[in-house]
């Protein structure tokens, strides 16, 4: 089946470029020209990705990310914001919500097709590797499941892989910009302020006190460093 994007749009006109650019490129696509019934809809059938205006009648942008995220059966499913609010806060308050990207408008219909992709990349189950333990944390890429204190946690792709990456390299100090290379990878739109998001909301799910963490520590003037707690 080809992957299917529910976008969140109340502009007739994008709505139609944007699917017409998706479909293009053998993606199945849903518009909702409202937030109102996305979330019923995509329990129903859920999607490959979601893209959001933020400013909809309705449920916004904003409140549907939160919600997806808050929805078990939708909670790892990737989102990609596409809005007119392209401010710095605006930006980091959408990651910060759980979204995976962030698309300015105006867009370039390629640039748009180039970062759906990349996103729904960073959701490909990654090459075998065998499950890895630090602490109380078990981390299975072959199942894509985090585990803390022996409770299953629900993570988004991005986290997850950032997660990964850092309990693969124990000990090691990485800036920002080596995190983006290494973790990001197919996609130059990502700022290094979206690290330190992510960052915080790993923290918030591994960490018995996000606020003096034992295992993700931030090295000040260099970047982050993960530990084995003593």
């Amino acid at each position: 089946m080809k992957p299917s994007i529910y976008v969140v749009e109340d502009d007739p006109d994008i709505s139609r470029l944007v699917r017409h650019h998706l479909e293009g490129e053998g993606f199945g696509v849903k518009v909702f020209p409202t937030g109102s019934t996305v979330i019923s809809e995509s329990e129903r059938q859920r999607p490959s990705l979601f893209l959001l205006d933020i400013m909809v009648p309705g449920k916004d942008g904003l409140e549907l990310c939160r919600q997806i995220r808050q929805t078990q059966s939708l909670a790892s499913t990737p989102v990609i914001f596409l809005t007119a609010k392209s401010g710095e806060a605006d930006r980091i308050l959408g990651l910060e919500l759980g979204a995976d990207d962030y698309i300015p408008k105006p867009f370039s219909p390629r640039e748009l097709v180039a970062r759906v992709k990349a996103v729904l990349r960073r959701f490909e189950r990654p090459l075998s590797q065998s499950p890895v333990r630090v602490g109380e944390i078990e981390i299975d890429p072959g199942a894509m499941t985090l585990t803390v204190r022996g409770k299953l946690i629900t993570t988004t792709a991005t986290e997850f892989r950032l997660l990964d990456y850092f309990a693969r390299h124990i000990g090691r100090v990485f800036t920002r910009d080596q995190l983006l290379d290494s973790v990001w990878r197919d996609t130059a739109y990502v700022t290094p302020r979206s690290v330190d998001v992510y960052v915080r909301r790993i923290r918030e799910k591994i960490e018995p006190d996000p606020e003096n963490p034992r295992y993700l520590k931030t090295v000040r003037g260099a970047g982050y460093r993960f530990e084995v707690p003593k």
